[in-house]
């Protein structure tokens, strides 16, 4: 590995800084966006059961933001659980903007790496041609510098494919997940809404 990596010369340690950037963010994201994290199972059943036993209290508002993401989108309905509904549905919403926001934490980074990889990789192959260009003379070819520059070419593109490719997968797969998370919370937010709106109505 040592020898690929000195063969390759100085271009390829910005992509293998750029991989190891882009495994961290990987494991980071796939660790935080785990769907037990982001919408605990049965919380808007436990939130309707409390609010009907107990009512609206600032201690239910609380315990419910603690609860992850979902539970910042149903703290934001319970507070305005009392006005009418598009000023609820608003609250919600924009709630839910604040919530995205943080589950794209570090995708754009992510997007970046798989953007930028194969253009580093690029730059290596034209400093590779550069160096075999220059291995030509008026004395002719020297095969030492000739080799070099084919290995810094190869190689470097290889990296950037190969940094670009996962990175890319994984964006937009974080991309469609923060997608599906954040259309599953407003869905749960809405039931919520409906039934206590509806017991009220009763």
């Amino acid at each position: 590995m040592w020898d690929i990596i000195k063969a390759a010369g100085w271009p390829i340690w910005p992509l293998i800084i750029m991989s190891i950037v882009a495994l961290a963010l990987i494991i980071e994201r796939a660790w935080t966006l785990r769907r037990s994290q982001i919408i605990p199972a049965g919380l808007v059943d436990k939130v309707i059961d409390e609010y009907r036993k107990k009512g609206l209290s600032q201690q239910l508002v609380d315990l419910t933001a603690g609860q992850g993401p979902l539970g910042q989108i149903l703290a934001a309905g319970l507070v305005n659980i009392k006005a009418p509904r598009p000023v609820v549905k608003e609250a919600l919403e924009e709630t839910g903007s604040v919530v995205g926001h943080g589950l794209e934490k570090y995708l754009n980074a992510l997007g970046t790496i798989a953007t930028a990889a194969p253009l580093m990789g690029l730059l290596g192959t034209v400093i590779g041609m550069i160096e075999i260009f220059g291995s030509q003379s008026a004395q002719g070819t020297n095969p030492s510098q000739l080799a070099s520059g084919i290995s810094v070419a190869l190689y470097n593109t290889a990296m950037g494919i190969i940094v670009a490719i996962p990175a890319l997968i994984f964006y937009r797969y974080f991309r469609g997940k923060v997608d599906s998370l954040l259309i599953d919370m407003e869905h749960q937010a809405t039931r919520m809404i409906d039934v206590l709106h509806g017991d009220r109505s009763k």
